[in-house]
């Protein structure tokens, strides 16, 4: 099998390293360290991340998957606000939640079933629960960079993400979700 793998982001220097590029950005660290052409974790991948604003993701992607049936191998990489800094999670067939990439992307292939890794961007309690930001400051929100004590998280966050492509590409999706979701 031969998977099309995109991280979502903002084309530009003054969106690498926000929250909005975090798929974007991951996915080119991942890709340098693990890829090798035309293979990513030495399995079949063409890895992409669309040179358009993420609300545009759509058709670059369209011209790459051509059908439902292509769809199914394609793995987009996404911030969440949905989650916390240092959750991820796996999603397969679902609604784009408010995410306007994925529902861009949704809409140019017709179809919601492609796999999503979601990569939680929002700030915790200290009991671990979500903590989102304000609704009239989102677009800032994910706009901005990261804090400081954030941006210590990120090479774990990186990590957990490279080892979920790693399993998805190598063991398949459900076992590649219970591994990660567990964590």
């Amino acid at each position: 099998m031969s998977w099309i793998i995109a991280g979502l982001g903002n084309p530009g220097e003054e969106y690498t390293g926000t929250r909005h590029n975090i798929g974007r950005d991951f996915l080119l660290a991942i890709n340098k360290k693990e890829g090798e052409k035309g293979k990513l974790f030495g399995k079949k991948a063409l890895v992409v991340t669309p040179d358009v604003y993420m609300n545009n993701s759509g058709g670059p992607l369209r011209k790459l998957v051509t059908s439902k049936k292509a769809a199914q191998t394609l793995v987009v990489l996404h911030d969440e606000l949905d989650l916390p800094l240092g959750k991820v999670k796996f999603s397969y067939g679902s609604s784009a939640g408010g995410h306007n990439g994925v529902l861009s992307i949704q809409k140019a292939l017709k179809t919601n079933d492609f796999v999503r890794l979601r990569i939680g961007i929002s700030g915790s309690t200290p009991s671990g629960k979500l903590k989102r930001p304000d609704p009239k400051k989102i677009t800032d929100f994910v706009l901005g960079s990261f804090r400081p004590p954030e941006k210590e998280k990120l090479k774990k966050v990186q990590k957990l993400v490279s080892e979920a492509l790693e399993l998805l590409l190598t063991e398949g999706l459900e076992k590649a979700r219970m591994e990660i979701h567990s964590r």
